[in-house]
């Protein structure tokens, strides 16, 4: 039924059209004078194009997209550019060309044009989406829509063009220093970086995805024609676990920014973390030290939504990969007193723990979240509320308190 109503829809035009030129012709054989043949002799082109515009192949028009953004980032601007071509010179009046996005795009703008296209062969449109949202969203083709000079004929085809575009975090360049680290033959807390003791090798072993150029043994390679690489004695016993609260909250965008950042500053300084995230899905990745298992988890970021359904103290109890934490870090923007109870049941090795507490700039700590900050100091608790424009100072609240 739906298939019929449009198609008489697409011939409701021409009928209306027809039925005008058969008017303006029974018109002037009755009335007769210059005015009503005039009339007449004015319609019959504009009706002759309509026809032909009706029967005109528009779907054979050829659609590219250049995109011209490389990376975007959360409340970034994204650029493409849409260069449609066709093979004839058929006089096209209003064209409108709009790019079909996902839901998720729906409110972005800018992605509209319309234009007088003429004989032209090619055209050329770069549309920009301003304020564009994280998440992976979908740009699904061009709808092309002609019209007539009256808009008796109208025409609609839609080309798909599907292109996944992937809208990153903001990374913040953070000032790394190491929470705590310490070497595997004491047990006497220090401030040295965790990562690998380059001065000291023990030996050699067969390469492995993810080893740095600088650790390749080349007097090996030279002799055997295979990558070695050098054995470090290992300063890291205790890696940072990284906990992300995915609960719903309107600064749940900041918590992603601030995790993505910590992530990428931890790798990039050479060092080691867990980490894991609960919600709608879940994702542990038990050591996060290489560029591609940073990429796993930034990719995660960049979909991750705020689909915590249970209270997040009642999620960490269940969960085993929390149990040999050593040093914890968790990111959140609303802290509890029953979160604080429930970390320190499920951590059975749990020496230091850090929590960063999201809040907007230039508020103020109500009586309550002070009393709450007291309280997980006195359980050994490190809270450290910070705002946006201090997200790259954050290794530096942690190693001053």
């Amino acid at each position: 039924m739906t298939k019929w109503l449009g198609q008489l829809k697409k011939l409701k035009g021409v009928t209306g059209i027809l039925v005008l030129l058969v008017a303006t012709f029974v018109y002037a054989m009755f009335q007769g004078g210059f005015i009503s043949w005039f009339l007449f002799y004015l319609i019959v082109p504009l009706i002759i194009y309509s026809l032909f515009l009706f029967f005109y192949p528009l779907s054979k028009v050829e659609v590219e997209r250049t995109i011209e953004t490389r990376k975007v980032y959360s409340g970034g601007k994204f650029s493409a550019t849409i260069n449609v071509k066709r093979k004839n010179r058929f006089p096209l009046l209003y064209v409108s060309f709009e790019e079909k996005v996902s839901d998720s795009l729906q409110q972005s703008t800018s992605w509209k044009r319309m234009t007088f296209w003429g004989m032209k062969r090619e055209y050329e449109w770069t549309y920009e989406m301003e304020h564009i949202p994280r998440g992976e969203h979908v740009l699904e083709g061009i709808i092309i829509r002609a019209s007539d000079l009256f808009g008796w004929v109208q025409k609609e085809v839609f080309i798909s063009n599907t292109k996944t575009i992937l809208v990153f975090p903001n990374l913040t360049e953070m000032v790394y220093i190491p929470i705590e680290s310490r070497y595997d033959q004491g047990s006497a807390a220090s401030r040295i970086q965790v990562m690998k003791d380059t001065s000291m090798a023990t030996g050699i072993r067969s390469y492995q995805p993810g080893d740095r150029v600088s650790w390749i043994h080349w007097k090996s390679f030279a002799r055997t024609q295979t990558l070695k690489t050098k054995e470090f004695e290992d300063r890291q016993s205790q890696d940072l676990f990284v906990l992300i609260d995915r609960t719903a909250s309107p600064l749940f965008e900041e918590v992603v920014d601030l995790t993505a950042s910590i992530m990428q500053s931890i790798v990039r300084h050479h060092a080691s973390s867990a980490f894991l995230s609960i919600g709608g899905s879940r994702l542990y990745i038990p050591a996060v030290q290489s560029e591609e298992q940073l990429q796993r988890v930034l990719y995660h970021l960049t979909k991750v939504q705020a689909d915590l359904t249970r209270p997040v103290e009642q999620v960490i109890l269940t969960e085993s990969a929390l149990a040999q934490a050593t040093s914890l870090l968790y990111i959140t923007s609303n802290l509890t007193y029953e979160w604080i109870e429930s970390v320190q049941k499920v951590t059975q090795n749990l020496r230091v723990c850090t929590c960063f507490v999201i809040k907007e700039k230039e508020t103020k700590l109500s009586s309550e979240e002070n009393a709450l900050n007291q309280f997980a100091a006195s359980r050994g608790i490190h809270v450290h509320v910070i705002t946006k424009d201090r997200f790259a100072q954050a290794f530096m609240e942690v190693s001053r308190s």
